[in-house]
């Protein structure tokens, strides 16, 4: 029987006219990453903020570690951490004191307090800067910092709301590997994200929002695999040669080759035995590759089919959940 840390059935919520969630389901088992896509302002973040206790939904239950979200908040807010879009720290106090503030909030003794402060720190390479003040951080520091203070409290539930938002890809993969690390120790990890290849890279399973209902459930590969077939992508050393790259691809694809980019080609097939073709084919007529590779599709390519946009499309939707959630 599996043991779920997040449970929620038929969530529903608006902010006047505007219909945030429309009854959605999430079920998350212990120790796993749940990876939550979306376009901006599909429900994500009102999402989030009613698991973590800080919206009450319309309608439909949540639990959470076992406890109901409406009926026990305290014992809620005890066993989960959270990371918002935005970096929440108090710009008036050092690393250090900001940490040992959330220790103490949650009643830590003092010397408990301060010993979590500075490993948490550590872990986030924010030693050197612990005793300056919040205000001299750079962007990513202050990330970083943010994300150190939902771990205080050595939380069983953690929710990472765009996590890495404004940090650079050295810092992303150090906030992945820390996932990793937290999940290994038996956390459970709900992630929303803006980058595709960061559901790809952590989460176990994958839910679809889209207008505040959940569109697609499964994991990662399951996604990708919905779309079927598999995609030949073809790079020439002369790009003089993809005409005759485009003619061989041809033979072998589904339908009519295509230029993801002025430098190579591809072709939806329908077998591992098109890359053998392929290979044989380019082998006769003396056509040297640099690039030659057999994938699924993408999570960006998955995550078009099910919306019919890209996330970048949508860079600017989010606004009025964001005002809605923090009426």
């Amino acid at each position: 029987m599996t043991n779920f840390a997040i449970e929620a059935h038929g969530l529903t919520k608006s902010f006047g006219s505007t219909r945030a969630l429309a009854g959605i389901d999430l079920e998350v088992p212990e120790g796993r990453v749940l990876g939550v896509l979306g376009p901006n302002g599909a429900g994500k973040t009102t999402a989030v903020r009613i698991l973590a206790t800080l919206l009450r939904p319309d309608s439909g239950t949540a639990r959470v570690a076992g406890h109901d979200v409406l009926a026990e908040p305290d014992a809620v807010r005890r066993s989960i951490g959270l990371t918002g879009q935005y970096a929440s720290v108090d710009e008036d106090l050092t690393g250090v004191e900001n940490l040992v503030m959330i220790g103490r909030l949650l009643h830590l003794p003092a010397s408990q307090a301060k010993a979590r402060a500075a490993e948490l720190l550590d872990r986030f390479d924010l030693t050197d800067a612990g005793r300056r003040l919040a205000k001299t951080y750079s962007g990513g520091m202050r990330r970083r910092l943010d994300l150190a203070a939902s771990l205080v409290g050595h939380p069983s539930v953690v929710y990472l709301d765009e996590p890495t938002t404004g940090l650079d890809p050295a810092k992303r993969d150090d906030v992945w590997n820390m996932v990793r690390a937290l999940v290994a120790d038996g956390t459970t990890v709900l992630l929303t994200t803006q980058y595709l290849e960061e559901a790809d890279a952590l989460a176990h399973d994958i839910t679809v929002i889209d207008h505040g209902r959940v569109i697609a459930h499964d994991t990662p590969l399951g996604l990708k695999s919905q779309l079927g077939g598999q995609t030949l992508v073809v790079r020439p050393a002369d790009a003089a040669q993809l005409p005759r790259v485009a003619g061989l691809l041809a033979e072998v694809g589904t339908r009519a080759p295509e230029h993801p980019s002025e430098e190579e080609v591809s072709v939806p097939v329908t077998g591992d035995d098109a890359l053998v073709r392929t290979v044989a084919r380019l082998a006769e007529e003396g056509i040297a590759v640099t690039e030659l590779s057999l994938r699924l599709p993408s999570l960006d390519e998955v995550f078009y089919a099910l919306t019919g946009r890209t996330q970048q499309a949508d860079a600017d939707a989010s606004a009025l959940e964001t005002e809605g959630a923090n009426a």
